[in-house]
């Protein structure tokens, strides 16, 4: 497995505070979506989850895992556009 990383990092808002975390790669995105995401079980987060360890395991490219996890963002409000 690899990080598999990403060409732009994605801004997300985490916690009560909006803390703001810049995922750069799939391992990161993993961790976030496993353990700190809004929405957890929606399906657009089963498939930025899914899509990111497919990166890791160079089933796809990093960025499409990267829109993945940018359109799972957007749906639970954690995106910083």
């Amino acid at each position: 497995m690899y990080e598999a990383w990403f060409s732009r990092p994605v801004p997300v808002a985490t916690g009560v505070s909006g803390e703001i975390n810049n995922l750069s790669n799939a391992r990161q995105a993993v961790d976030l979506l496993s353990k700190h995401w809004r929405s957890a079980g929606s399906p657009k987060h089963m498939a930025a989850l899914r899509a990111c360890r497919q990166a890791m395991n160079g089933g796809i490219a990093a960025d499409v895992a990267r829109d993945a996890l940018v359109d799972a963002a957007r749906e639970a409000h954690m995106l910083v556009e």
